[in-house]
């Protein structure tokens, strides 16, 4: 033992531990019961899930990251598992179902070589050469290049994106805004394409009305009002100020106690003050505003100044919002008054305006010239309901983002994995690497399954139109149409695409996944409590040693 050092782990008679094919068969087994909840999740006939917190609100879903984050499981491979769709939620927006569902098959396809005393290494090995065989194909012959100026091509895939949530039924309404959305804040500099969705693409849930009402706003919304009734709530082509500072006296850091020993001197204390605040208060009215936005509190006296000027105030608004004006209407952020100029002002907003929308007002800032942050107005019914209408057009968003960052397309509808899986099995030698290429198959087989569909029959006229598809350089595009269940060719008659870019961190996070829970040969939990007695402080083993 290193002197001073605490052990990790204190194997002691408490600690339970487990090792060899045990605790691989256990990790399979987890990682299949976690596939199997959300199982049927997956296309355009999906199941909701309606899962219950401790504190009794609801979540009514069918997004595969957003069931999971919900779920308590205390097998350490069941939490890896979660952890993957969580992994493929920020990476890519989409696909979270799928790559779970398909980790735990590839899982369970590794099961019977385990049973046969095959060594983990082997599997892993031949795993490992499938997943690189796939990376190729799908790199390569497999996928194909896309214009990022045909808008009718990204609404296509977009639309198979949100056809398996609870917005398919406005799909053209949440194709449009995810489109918009993205075009707003794509940036190009220096050949380089930087698509922001998180920064500058913000979605304000409004209970009341219709999901129709939903829209896109060219400029920005923020949940606030102007600070003194007199000041103006209609402004066309505002000069627009923002500011990350108080337009009030500094108050002290910490406890301050101020000695004062005559009345005159606290008239002069209350004379500074109002200075402070008159000082800061003309730097802004030399430079002529209509409007300013600042991060910090307005005080009275600021208030009164401001709207004989004519100037309208809003404060307390948050710095995420803060950076989105000063994006869409060109304004920098100011720290103090001092130092304002005239660059520092924006003027590519068209039109200020406080509307009151329900019980609460808003501040709108709209017709933005070229804006490069936008806000999404979501309406509907309930909050359950615009949850799950943001979590759907977060993945719309994600997904309109990974075509613009990588413009590369492959057939959806389970044809691309019955393609992949068809040249695997062809070219396989070994045991595992065919299994891992059946287990591809999945997908298909998912979403046959859950539109009701003769699941044996299905997948076998599949199988047989991809072995007669015999041209290497292009894959084979007869899928399942996840509405029916019966066998389409994807891109003649349903147009569905998905991107590149998702597939592949579907493919490579699943069968990492799957190697990393293979790998495990041993699981050692530490010492519980055990006939009422602790068990022994780390200190006390290291005298005892």
């Amino acid at each position: 033992m290193y002197p001073g050092r605490a052990p990790i782990l204190v194997l002691s008679q408490n600690t339970k531990r487990d090792s060899g094919k045990k605790v691989q068969l256990e990790n399979i087994n987890a990682g299949k019961q976690i596939a199997d909840v959300i199982r049927t999740c997956l296309g355009p006939q999906a199941m909701l899930k309606m899962l219950m917190d401790p504190m009794g609100g609801i979540v009514m879903t069918n997004d595969g990251n957003a069931i999971l984050r919900e779920i308590i499981v205390q097998h350490p491979a069941a939490k890896s598992m979660i952890e993957i769709a969580r992994t493929q939620d920020e990476e890519v927006g989409d696909g979270t179902t799928s790559v779970t569902v398909l980790a735990g098959e590839m899982l369970v396809a590794a099961e019977q070589f385990l049973e046969q005393q095959m060594h983990p290494t082997i599997i892993i090995r031949q795993y490992r050469q499938a997943l690189e065989d796939m990376i190729k194909l799908l790199e390569g012959p497999y996928s194909i290049p896309v214009d990022k100026n045909n808008k009718a091509a990204l609404a296509n895939v977009i639309k198979g994106c949100i056809g398996t949530k609870f917005i398919s039924r406005w799909s053209d309404l949440a194709v449009n805004i995810a489109l918009d959305a993205v075009n707003t804040v794509t940036l190009t500099e220096n050949g380089r394409t930087e698509v922001d969705i998180k920064r500058y693409v913000k979605v304000e849930k409004i209970p009341g009305g219709t999901i129709e009402d939903s829209k896109i706003l060219d400029g920005i919304m923020v949940n606030k009002d102007v600070t003194h009734p007199k000041m103006k709530r209609y402004i066309e082509n505002p000069r627009i100020i923002l500011l990350d500072c108080n337009l009030e006296y500094k108050k002290g850091e910490s406890q301050t106690n101020i000695e004062i020993k005559g009345d005159t001197e606290f008239t002069r204390l209350l004379e500074l003050e109002e200075e402070h605040v008159r000082r800061q208060c003309d730097d802004i009215i030399a430079l002529k505003p209509d409007l300013i936005f600042t991060e910090k509190g307005v005080s009275d006296l600021a208030q009164h100044f401001l709207v004989k000027a004519g100037i309208t105030a809003i404060r307390r608004v948050r710095k995420s919002d803060n950076n989105r004006i000063a994006r869409a209407c060109g304004a920098t952020i100011v720290n103090r008054t001092e130092e304002l100029q005239e660059s520092d002002v924006g003027t590519r907003c068209g039109l200020f305006e406080v509307k009151k929308i329900g019980d609460e007002y808003f501040t709108f800032l709209v017709k933005c010239h070229d804006p490069k942050a936008c806000t999404i107005l979501l309406r509907g019914a309930s909050k359950d309901v615009l949850n799950e209408t943001e979590r759907n057009l977060q993945d719309a968003l994600q997904v309109a983002r990974n075509i613009m960052v990588t413009p590369r397309l492959v057939p959806g509808g389970g044809a691309i994995e019955m393609a992949i899986a068809q040249h695997l099995i062809q070219k396989a030698t070994h045991g595992p690497y065919r299994a891992l290429a059946h287990a591809l198959e999945i997908i298909p087989r998912t979403l046959a399954q859950n539109c009701g569909a003769n699941t044996i029959r299905t997948l076998t006229a599949l199988r047989a139109k991809h072995a007669a598809h015999t041209d290497q350089t292009s894959p084979c595009t007869w899928g399942i149409d996840g509405e029916t269940g019966e066998l389409v060719e994807q891109i003649k008659e349903k147009g569905i695409w998905e991107p590149l870019s998702v597939k592949l961190q579907i493919y490579k996070t699943a069968v990492e996944t799957a190697i990393l829970l293979l790998r495990i040969d041993d699981i050692v939990s530490g010492s519980k409590k055990k006939d009422g007695k602790e068990p022994p402080k780390p200190s006390e083993v290291q005298q005892q040693e």
